[in-house]
């Protein structure tokens, strides 16, 4: 269609200036999401142990693998970043959100006679030798170990060593993974158990939330199994309930806990 095409009028009812692109009503294309090498671990905690071995060989075998100086001092700075974003960065703030948390509370329902002060999230420093790099340092990384598995002087010895050999396992079902979890008051706390009901390789956190009169909000991401609250008790009799799900990266997966609860006070 011309600018000056006869009949043509631009404002016409129903006339949108981008009419040959996406139709309305159509939902956006997901982003893929990343394949996960069968040689990389599932688990946050042990990818940052993959990543910090991996950055620590990969210069001693730039030569027998033929890769540049390039290659190798980029790989080493995505493996260093990432150990810092995921086993500093995360952690920190993921930690720091039932703080917020309380703070909503406090700002809603607290007493007080001074203006609150609401709780700043200070990110950990950088260690000495890392800096930020582009986003898909995991991707560059996988697609560098391609590089190496392609390469004349690869062996397995190598890949062993790097961590870049491993054998293709089938995860379970995560959209039915879920949490079984008990509370047993102890003293001034509330002992919670839980575990990974087998499944814990393809885990990476157990979110348990509390609900102690108001509704439901977090209470721990935890990595280990079982959990203490040691959160005051009140000075009346109270029902605590407590319920989990797992979770995924950023991600919950599977089933809620059924929920149990306690009288504390």
């Amino acid at each position: 269609m011309n600018w000056d095409t006869p009949g043509t009028f631009w404002d016409a009812p129903g006339q949108t200036w981008d009419q040959s692109t996406t139709p309305p009503n159509q939902p956006p294309t997901k982003a893929k999401k990343m394949k996960r090498q069968a040689y990389y671990p599932s688990r946050t905690a042990d990818q940052v142990i993959w990543l910090e071995n991996f950055r620590n060989k990969l210069p001693g075998y730039q030569g027998a693998l033929g890769l540049s100086a390039g290659q190798v001092s980029a790989g080493v700075a995505d493996a260093r970043w990432l150990v810092y974003v995921c086993g500093s960065w995360l952690p920190g703030e993921r930690a720091h959100a039932p703080a917020c948390t309380d703070a909503c509370t406090q700002a809603m329902t607290g007493t007080g006679t001074t203006p609150q002060v609401l709780p700043v999230f200070t990110a950990p420093a950088l260690p000495a030798g890392v800096v930020p790099v582009n986003p898909g340092a995991l991707n560059r990384i996988f697609a560098l170990v391609q590089v190496i598995k392609d390469s004349s002087g690869y062996t397995e010895a190598i890949g062993t060593d790097l961590g870049t050999e491993g054998a293709a396992v089938t995860p379970p079902d995560l959209s039915q993974v879920q949490p079984v979890i008990s509370a047993k008051v102890n003293g001034n706390n509330v002992d919670l158990t839980w575990g990974w009901g087998g499944n814990g390789a393809f885990l990476d956190q157990c979110e348990i939330q509390v609900d102690r009169g108001s509704g439901w909000v977090p209470l721990a991401f935890d990595t280990t199994p079982n959990y203490t609250d040691t959160t005051p008790h009140p000075a009346t009799l109270t029902k605590w309930k407590y319920r989990a799900i797992y979770r995924v990266g950023d991600q919950q997966v599977g089933l809620w806990s059924a929920e149990v609860s306690v009288s504390v006070g």
